[in-house]
């Protein structure tokens, strides 16, 4: 599916199925905000942000039983969390890892006046960025093929759709902007569950009862 079709359908999934991924997203957010804050004040805190990888998971699992067959039942969650918390571990400390070692080269560079290095760490950060939206919603949907495989599956498929990953990433980046602009409300209570259904209809392939859509 292409990325403006993955955007269009993951809003009527979206609209579907609100008041429950509402409870999902808030659900997440609930976790994360505080740890975040708690952060600004002491930083070693920000490591257990590691801790929100397993209920990201249970939420792309929500997000990939929505694409897989138009429904949802909150106990999905449940079972989620269950399939896949150490998947979620895993997929959340890559994340996190990632991500800081990504700011802190284009810090680092940009300090020092290294300005070409700073802007390929930004590229670099970006593709890492584009590469976990495709890698956690096959991670979830291929839990029982090794991380190896699937790692290399996303990347194959980040390869054959460049342009595509990188529309739906500043696509999601702008929707999250936005969400975190309006007094955080969306954010924490829709956004997050959107992309996961977004990045979920990008990344999957269709059902045999479904056309993919253009």
């Amino acid at each position: 599916m292409s990325s403006g079709a993955a955007l269009r359908t993951a809003a009527a999934d979206l609209y579907h199925q609100s008041w429950r991924l509402f409870c999902l997203n808030a659900a997440l957010s609930a976790f994360v905000v505080p740890v975040v804050i708690g952060g600004l004040w002491i930083p070693p805190l920000w490591a257990l942000l590691v801790l929100a990888g397993p209920l990201a998971a249970s939420l792309m699992h929500c997000a990939v039983v929505v694409v897989r067959t138009d429904e949802l039942q909150l106990r999905e969650a449940v079972v989620g969390l269950r399939l896949h918390w150490r998947r979620g571990l895993a997929l959340g400390a890559l994340l996190a890892g990632g991500t800081l070692l990504g700011v802190h080269a284009i810090s680092f560079y940009a300090v020092r006046g290294a300005l070409v290095l700073a802007v390929l760490a930004v590229y670099l950060l970006l593709a890492f960025g584009a590469f976990q939206l495709v890698l956690w919603p096959l991670a979830i949907f291929e839990a029982g093929r090794p991380a190896r495989e699937v790692a290399g599956h996303a990347a194959r498929a980040i390869l054959s759709r460049p342009v595509q990953s990188l529309v739906l990433a500043g696509a999601l980046t702008v929707v999250n902007l936005i969400g975190l602009a309006a007094a955080l409300v969306p954010f924490l209570t829709l956004t997050v569950a959107y992309s996961f259904l977004a990045v979920a209809r990008f990344a999957l392939p269709p059902t045999s009862t479904q056309e993919a859509v253009d």
